[in-house]
């Protein structure tokens, strides 16, 4: 059954794209029942389907492997298929999936259960045609609303119209072993971007020169990278921004409920030489010498066009000192 499009809602309009620029999107799907869903949303929701690309990395069972004949998904689609237990994990995932980029003018990277809306590919542009006019080194970013399946069909739950904002979690503080901080997404009330500090792995959007400038770190496992990436964008000189009205939603796990496979399910995990705790550890201790600003991670290490000082003045998360203030928190809302 073909899933019908989201609810259409009021929402500030961004302005008009200027050309026909073409959009790469990057998909790293671990054994995902919505792959399918998702690919053909992105191109059935587009207004011009023929501007997008996807590259999928699939990490799937050899006899579940997705295989579609449409003709669109034949020239539309570039494909890595890994079997899982082969798997490193998320961020290895996704800097495979940027092997598959070829150039285009946009980068959107997604999970592989992500909903789009009608237009998303002409508002997305809209909108980093104007980031780009703030600063042409830009990263458009946040945790999107929500979606569930029910009964075979996406049901979007709005948490806001507007703006999507990045905090770090009221629970969350820096721990004695490793610099990992959790996050959370607040609505904000603006019709216009709003600069962040912060980014979501499964909603990216940004300038094609991202893959080459911001090379994904397949060193990394899953937490930390969004964090990783936040600083080393700040530190190249690349702005990241909240947009009202972000147009795809995602399928979040929640307590409870298991809507996917995960890379470190137990399962999967006993089966692998290089289990997800070495994975784990080894990427927090990455992190670390990042915060640092250990030289040696060469293209994946921070840039010189800002320094972890600015960083902490802007955010409010100083990883030096290991303090949080107030502005990196709900509070930068006044929330």
């Amino acid at each position: 059954m073909t899933p019908t499009a989201p609810t259409p809602r009021p929402r500030p309009a961004p302005p008009p794209p200027r050309s026909r620029p073409t959009i790469f999107v990057s998909v790293a799907a671990y054994c995902d029942p919505l792959l399918a869903f998702t690919l053909k949303s992105a191109v059935s929701q587009a207004a011009d389907p023929g501007r997008v690309a996807i590259g999928v990395v699939e990490q799937q069972w050899p006899e579940a492997r997705l295989h579609l004949g449409a003709e669109w998904a034949r020239r539309q689609l570039r494909w890595l298929r890994l079997h899982p237990l082969e798997a490193r994990g998320p961020c290895w995932a996704r800097a495979l999936a940027q092997t598959l980029y070829q150039g285009e003018d946009w980068f959107l990277q997604v999970d592989s259960h992500t909903w789009f809306e009608p237009g998303w590919d002409e508002r997305l542009v809209a909108w980093g045609q104007r980031c780009a006019e703030l600063n042409p080194r830009h990263l458009i970013s946040c945790y999107p609303n929500p979606f569930t399946m029910v009964d075979g069909q996406p049901q979007a739950q709005v948490v806001t119209q507007q703006v999507l904002a990045h905090v770090v979690a009221g629970h969350s503080d820096f721990a004695d072993e490793h610099p990992v901080l959790l996050f959370e997404g607040v609505p904000v009330a603006s019709d216009a971007p709003v600069p962040g500090f912060h980014v979501g792995a499964g909603c990216l959007f940004a300038p094609g020169q991202l893959v080459q400038a911001l090379p994904y770190d397949p060193w990394l496992y899953f937490h930390g990278e969004e964090q990783a990436l936040a600083l080393r964008a700040f530190s190249h000189g690349w702005d990241i921004f909240h947009v009202p009205g972000m147009p795809l939603y995602h399928q979040y796990h929640r307590a409870g409920e298991a809507p996917r496979p995960l890379h470190w399910d137990a399962e999967h995990d006993a089966r692998r030489t290089l289990r997800a705790a070495a994975l784990t550890e080894a990427a927090q201790q990455r992190l670390a010498r990042l915060v640092r600003g250990d030289p040696a991670l060469g293209v994946y290490g921070l840039g010189t066009a800002r320094t972890p000082a600015e960083f902490a003045a802007f955010s409010g998360i100083d990883y030096a000192a290991r303090d949080i203030r107030p502005s990196a928190r709900k509070a930068r809302y006044g929330l």
